[in-house]
């Protein structure tokens, strides 16, 4: 089955380009298009996608709002926030809102077409760019002890989650660590789930936090 993909994006060359470059994937089907996040609802609503392309600063309601709606909903798409700038300063946000992936507008086709296929799957997807962008802004902020809590719950960890822990970090998907691991794609989620409760962290981004903040990456 293909995974069908909607686009709200508040630009239509945007649109259009996306739409050419997607349509020529033969496992993925852009199913519709909207202008703004309210209309982006509203075709959720109607088309039931699987994966929604969201960009952040539109009219009438932006990506933010319109993915927290979405994250509210009883059976979300999976949402891709679209970011013009790595240092937007709604991206923090949009995590919190629920998002499952970060890109770049100028990300390369392949990568974006590579992370509409692993959000599909299920596995969370952020751009190393917008990972960077992430802990920075918030290490900016950090107290003085930060790095030194984050070496100590990093020594919680086994060998094998240390190793997984650094790719997170290095802003790998779950698939890129698996091959650089040698291990499967569920052992990796296995690790990650681990991650989250030793590491006390609720996403992807605090566990590449964490170890950025221990100075390992």
């Amino acid at each position: 089955m293909k995974t069908r993909v909607a686009l709200v994006d508040d630009d239509p060359l945007v649109r259009s380009a996306l739409t050419l470059m997607l349509g020529g994937q033969p496992d993925l089907e852009v199913i519709g298009e909207a202008g703004d996040g309210r209309a982006g609802l509203a075709l959720v609503e109607r088309l039931r996608p699987d994966v929604v392309l969201m960009d952040i600063r539109m009219p009438r309601v932006d990506g933010l709002a319109a993915t927290r709606a979405l994250h509210a909903r009883s059976d979300p798409p999976r949402v891709i926030v679209l970011t013009t700038f790595d240092a937007d300063e709604h991206v923090v946000e949009a995590l919190a809102a629920g998002a499952d992936g970060f890109l770049l507008k100028d990300t390369p086709p392949p990568q974006i077409i590579a992370a509409i296929r692993a959000v599909a799957a299920g596995d969370p997807m952020l751009s190393p760019s917008v990972t960077r962008t992430l802990i920075q802004r918030l290490r900016d902020d950090a107290d003085d002890d930060r790095s030194e809590t984050a070496a100590r719950r990093l020594e919680l960890l086994t060998g094998r989650e240390h190793d997984v822990a650094l790719a997170v970090g290095r802003g790998l998907s779950n698939a890129e660590i698996a091959g650089e691991l040698h291990l499967s794609v569920p052992t990796v989620k296995a690790h990650v789930s681990r991650l989250f409760d030793k590491l006390e962290a609720t996403n992807r981004v605090q566990i590449a936090i964490c170890v950025h903040d221990a100075g390992l990456v």
